[in-house]
Order: C-alpha cells, then structure tokens, then sequence
C-alpha cells in the first residue's frame, strides 16, 4: 500500500501547536515581537515545560525559527499556515436586501469558497472568453467554476470538447446517437456533433466588478 504524503502547514497541526503558533503570530503583529514562552503558557493555562517542547517541534517541523539565548525571537516560517488565513476564506458580514429594504444587522461570520464549490470530484476554474451564454448570466470575463467529471446531463453547463481540440461552454442536450451543444445567446446556432469530451460540469460562476 502506498503511504500517504506527508501533510503540511494548518492540516498537521494539533489545536494546541495551532494556539501557540497563533499566540505567537499576533504578538508579532501587535508589539513587534512574540510573546515568552512562560506569557504563552499563562496565556493557554499549561506549564512552561510544555510550550518548550511544543515550540521545539514546530522548529524541528520548521513552522518556527528563533535566535539561541535571545528572548522574544521566535519568527513564524512560510511553512506555517493558519485556518483563518485560506485566500478562499471571506467574511460574510450579513444580508442586503435586493428588494424592500431590510434593517442592516452586521453579523460576522465567514465563508469559505472551497466548501462552498465542494464537489465529488476535482474543481476547476476557467475564464470565460466570448458572450456565448450571456442568456444564463455567464458573461465575458466570468470566472466559472466547473466539476472535473467525463458525464453529463441533459441541461447542464459543460466544458466540452470537441473534434478533439475545440473547447467550448455550452448547455449539454443528448440526442440519439449525436450531442447538442447550446448557447445561451440567440445569435449564435447550436453545435451538434458525434464526436464530442465532456471535460467537466459547471458549478458555478464568479464575477469581479
């Protein structure tokens, strides 16, 4: 049996490791300097002995650096990594009404991309070059976020190829013993073909102002 590739960053680490590390973060981000090992572990409410081995492992993992004989030194490395720091965690800060307006109540939470396009299988993203699909609000420019899957049905969004070297973005029809590619734009004609590869399913579709 294969073995696992080592995990690295925020996914190894213990929650305590991960509360030390973040002590030590936003102590540098605040004072310029990081917490003592003995303001850490008054701090998490455990001995001094067991932060020196915790901050000793996370050097040896090498998350932490520090100076020998120097207090306060302790640096974070590249290599840690924090839950609260993914480039795909958003804060939702509550609702907006499109409608009537709604009293604005800020209610802080957060909201994360990866989970909200989780999928079964691998999830892509491709930019949408042309106005093909404007009629389903997938405009010039979008990013869509597609499923990595070789099956489709009738009706969905699909990134296919076709002829072997042509990708497209079409709604997926299946008709007798040929497929039908269509737009979502009534000036162009649909792609009807036998020779065509689902490449993924769309999931969904970003859009930057």
């Amino acid at each position: 049996m294969a073995k696992r590739a080592k995990q690295s960053g925020a996914q190894c680490l213990t929650p305590r490791k991960l509360e030390i590390l973040t002590l030590i973060r936003n102590g540098r981000r605040v004072n310029g300097y990081s917490p003592t090992l003995q303001e850490i572990a008054d701090e998490l409410g455990i001995s001094k002995i067991t932060v020196f081995e915790h901050i000793e492992k996370l050097v040896e993992d090498g998350m932490l650096t520090r100076r020998s004989n120097k207090a306060r030194s302790l640096e974070l490395t590249r290599r840690a990594r924090f839950p609260d720091e993914r480039p795909t965690l958003l804060p939702l800060v509550g609702r907006i009404a499109a409608g009537l307006p709604i009293e604005a109540i800020e209610h802080v939470e957060s909201i994360d991309l990866e989970e909200v396009f989780a999928a079964r299988h691998p999830v892509r993203v491709l930019q949408v070059d042309g106005d093909s699909m404007i009629e389903d609000h997938i405009c010039d420019g979008d990013l869509v976020v597609y499923e990595e899957r070789s099956n489709a049905r009738n009706g969905d969004t699909v990134v296919a190829l076709v002829d072997g070297n042509q990708a497209t973005l079409k709604r997926f029809y299946k008709e007798g013993n040929r497929v039908r590619l269509q737009p979502a734009n009534r000036d162009y004609k649909p792609i009807y073909t036998r020779n065509v590869e689902i490449q993924g399913v769309v999931i969904g579709v970003l859009r930057r102002f």
